[in-house]
């Protein structure tokens, strides 16, 4: 591997691919180009799978509290290295620094960190049945497959690998084609700290690569993050190996925000939901509604901060709070979904247009863009814009706005902001969503389940149940008396 060229990471090492084939990574807050990425060929998916194999074998058979001081040794070296791995996520997804440096290998580390104290902790049960006994052993799945998305490619290697690897398995990770580096640096760091070869290996590539892992028969569950429609091929392709699935998918959430609401605790929420990352996250609140009682008062304050506050420009610059879209192909799809919702008749408060900071004249970027006069049936608030775009919508009633925030087929996440805890907890329970924040929006810490209702997920990432996902139960009955049989 070279300064300008990244190849496979296989058995604890760089692995270059036979066929040549190679694509490229942008940066996208310059359009250049910032390296190229060698492709997954056949020669490097059997090595991958022959790798795993071995490193299953030997990772399986570590004692768990050994397991986890090897992977709490990787936690030290991600928090050591928080800088550099950060300046690798901002040059490839355009995100600001003060973002990367603070969240994504914080977040990251902390995921690994949470897992591998729990790693020790895998129990059975016992039971007496008619004077035999069973018990169970909680036992390691085997090869697991880690699918990530683009928008947080370090943090999704930490939170796929981190149950997986404390569990026993082994996992072949395949990053987004758009963000490859950040796995191979994990690769790395968990090499350094004792985590055997073949443990944790990284594949490039694009669709044939995922389906590759999908329907491989060798690979018993597969994990994958991103957008609906590749989600059922996901699930499509593992069904015919029978092998266990968790998605994390796409969402249109709702955000409520009640009369009685903190106002400028509302609009940090909605800014936080819509603008964070430059609007690329699953969970975001693009569907903010406001009661018609408080609009005026929540419209000022938000218009006057989105137009005061955000900062545009040179992710790299600490003082940049708002950065690129991750590629010019996205950049167009954002773009006409904004051209949609005027044509349907929304009216764009601000923003609305691409915009080229000074520090940044030729990236992607999009303003920050409020639409009013926003309608349930509006397409900008039905499919998931994945940018910068918020719509505002009003309601007058409790019940008529939980109604309205549930009709979606996707339920990943929902906000209420209120000071009623009653209200709030009333709310709640009747929002379909699989993560609700209540005066709050966005945080997802490792101790807590992350996953979506209908469309938008099957199992869940981070928590206690999580390391259940990464395990199989068998069960030993041990006969205690004489066997009998009647012939």
């Amino acid at each position: 591997m070279t300064a300008d060229r990244l190849t496979n990471f296989i058995d604890g090492e760089p692995l270059s691919n036979q066929s040549g084939e190679t694509f490229a990574v942008i940066n996208p807050a310059t359009g250049e180009q910032l390296y190229e990425v060698e492709v997954a060929d056949e020669f490097v998916r059997e090595k991958a799978i022959e790798s795993a194999r071995r490193g299953f074998a030997v990772w399986s058979a570590t004692p768990a509290k050994e397991r986890a001081r090897i992977l709490h040794r990787a936690v030290a070296l991600l928090r050591e290295n928080n800088d550099s791995l950060a300046n690798v996520e901002v040059l490839d997804t355009g995100k600001p620094i003060q973002e990367a440096s603070e969240v994504d290998v914080a977040t990251g580390a902390d995921v690994i960190e949470f897992f591998a104290s729990l790693s020790p902790t895998q129990v059975g049960q016992q039971q007496e049945v008619d004077g035999d006994f069973y018990y169970t052993r909680r036992e390691p799945l085997g090869i697991c497959a880690g699918i990530g998305a683009w928008n947080y490619p370090l943090q999704i290697a930490c939170w796929k690998s981190g149950p997986a690897l404390a569990a026993g398995n082994a996992m072949i990770f395949k990053p987004s084609e758009e963000t490859p580096r950040g796995a191979v640096e994990l690769a790395r760091v968990f090499i350094k700290a004792g985590v055997p070869r073949g443990v944790f290996n990284v594949v490039h590539g694009e669709g044939e690569v995922g389906q590759w892992l999908t329907s491989h028969d060798q690979i018993k569950k597969v994990s994958f993050t991103g957008e609906v429609g590749t989600g059922r091929k996901v699930m499509g392709s593992a069904s015919e190996t029978l092998k266990d699935v968790t998605m994390e998918l796409g969402g249109k959430s709702p955000l409520l925000v009640f009369e009685d609401a903190d106002i400028e605790e509302a609009v940090s929420a909605a800014m936080l939901g819509n603008f964070y990352t430059q609007g690329e996250v699953c969970t975001n609140c693009t569907r903010v509604f406001v009661q018609q009682s408080i609009y005026d008062k929540f419209m000022d304050s938000l218009l006057e901060r989105t137009r005061n506050n955000i900062i545009a420009g040179d992710p790299t610059d600490p003082d940049t709070n708002f950065g690129a879209l991750i590629s010019e192909e996205h950049l167009e799809l954002v773009m006409s979904y904004i051209e949609k919702g005027k044509q349907e008749g929304a009216t764009v408060a601000i923003g609305g247009e691409r915009i080229k900071p000074d520090s940044a004249p030729d990236g992607y970027f999009v303003a920050a863009t409020v639409f009013t006069d926003c309608t349930d049936d509006m397409t900008i608030c039905r499919e998931e814009i994945f940018g910068p775009v918020m719509s505002v919508l009003t309601f007058d009633d409790e019940n008529e706005v939980i109604k309205r925030a549930n009709a979606t087929p996707m339920g990943l996440a929902a906000g209420v902001m209120t000071t009623d805890i009653r209200r709030a907890h009333r709310v709640v329970s009747k929002l379909q969503a699989g993560i609700c924040w209540i005066n709050s929006y966005g945080a997802s810490p490792a101790e807590m389940p992350v996953g979506g209702y209908k469309l938008s997920g099957v199992g869940r990432e981070n928590g206690i149940e999580t390391l259940h996902h990464y395990t199989q139960t068998k069960s030993v009955y041990v006969g205690m008396n004489k066997l009998e049989a009647p012939f």
